[in-house]
């Protein structure tokens, strides 16, 4: 069967993700040593910093969808939000107190909050049903391999010399471009239709997104967080400078799974497919509970984890795509953003107290429990 080509929005917006992901991914890596080590602020600030960033874009993220589907322009809300972001992300390079780090970092993730559910919606909408799993495999694709190359322009100019706060000021160059391409194309593209129909009650959601999102909470809760798994390679031996390199491998190997899988639902189901997927997740953690200490091995699970992980970012966008009500695109996936992240900061604080608690292998385990519950909680979403 000869595949219809995606329309002009998705490849636009996967470059704009795409540079975009090249800019924040230079520094976010880098943003622990700046709050810790040059502006020497405790691990608790920078908890504080990264806590109240990712909650305020989490829930930015429901309140835009709602804007859109009450009538804001959606075109505005991605060049503003985009724009914002990487206005504000290389000024953190050239500040010397953590309250202005602080600052920035919140309006970077309103940015974010501000474009993402209007993206994901113009994306949905702009394809047909047999089409959605692919665009967002190639979008989700095109974000993680501008994650894959960010880290490895950030590991280069590292090693030849150059500072950490020099690094955020030079990811300027991607924002730019990205700025500029969005100011240009972003006028030429049609926009589909968003049906403006007033204040958006949790009640108007269908009922089969409802239980997709429940679902969804739970396998969110049960993920490791990144910042565990660098502890875990750590804890195993990589070297500290090979860590950038270790995380661009990462999201590489994540840029093929994500469009593979995106393109695998359209043809196979999005439930058949997630459920295998999330299956697949628990493989690895059980994997990783056992532990080996051998370095390939931790090279191996940690790629591995993270491209399985990240792998059903396109079906889950999909299937958010499928249940949404034509009048509450952009409302659901504010709703699916939200959701997850909100799922994450909890999720993540459990694993860590559990680790700390009871070691690892309890962590893991627990890990796959919340990820099973989540698979059997689609499983009855299939049946209904």
């Amino acid at each position: 069967m000869i595949k219809r080509p995606l329309p002009k929005a998705v490849w636009l917006f996967g470059a704009v993700s795409l540079l975009n992901d090249a800019a924040s991914e230079m520094v976010t890596p880098l943003i622990p040593v700046l709050v810790t080590s040059v502006l020497a602020a405790s691990p608790t600030v920078l908890g504080f910093i990264e806590g109240l960033a990712e909650a305020t874009a989490s829930v930015l993220k429901y309140v835009a969808g709602r804007w859109v589907d009450r009538g804001a322009s959606p075109k505005a809300m991605i060049l503003g939000g985009y724009g914002f972001s990487n206005l504000l992300r290389p000024v953190m390079g050239l500040v010397h107190a953590w309250p202005l780090v602080a600052a920035l970092r919140f309006g970077d993730r309103i940015g974010k909050g501000l474009r993402t559910a209007p993206r994901d919606a113009w994306i949905s909408a702009s394809v047909d049903a047999d089409q959605r799993g692919r665009a967002f495999g190639v979008h989700r694709a095109a974000d993680h391999l501008g994650a894959f190359l960010g880290p490895i322009a950030a590991f280069a100019l590292l090693s030849i010399g150059w500072d950490v706060q020099q690094v955020f000021v030079i990811s300027c160059i991607p924002g730019f471009l990205l700025i500029l391409l969005l100011g240009v194309a972003l006028s030429r593209i049609g926009v589909p239709e968003f049906a403006k129909r007033g204040p958006v009650a949790p009640a108007s959601y269908s009922s089969r997104l409802k239980k997709l999102m429940w679902a969804l909470i739970m396998v969110t809760a049960g993920s490791v967080p990144d910042a565990f798994l660098v502890l875990y390679a750590q804890e195993a031996g990589v070297a500290v400078a090979y860590i950038p390199l270790l995380w661009a491998a990462a999201h590489l190997v994540k840029a093929w799974m994500v469009a593979k899988v995106g393109a695998w639902s359209d043809t196979w189901g999005r439930n058949p497919v997630l459920r295998m997927c999330w299956l697949a997740r628990i493989a690895v953690l059980m994997l990783l509970m056992i532990g080996n200490t051998a370095e390939w091995s931790v090279w191996v699970l940690f790629v591995v984890y993270l491209a399985v992980s990240g792998s059903t970012e396109s079906v889950e966008r999909a299937m958010v795509g499928d249940l949404a009500r034509a009048d509450m695109k952009a409302s659901s996936f504010g709703l699916f953003h939200m959701s997850t992240g909100l799922a994450a900061l909890p999720g993540a604080v459990l694993f860590g107290w559990v680790w700390q608690t009871y070691g690892m292998a309890t962590a893991v385990v627990m890990a796959a429990l919340f990820t099973l519950t989540g698979t059997l909680l689609l499983q009855r979403l299939l049946r209904s």
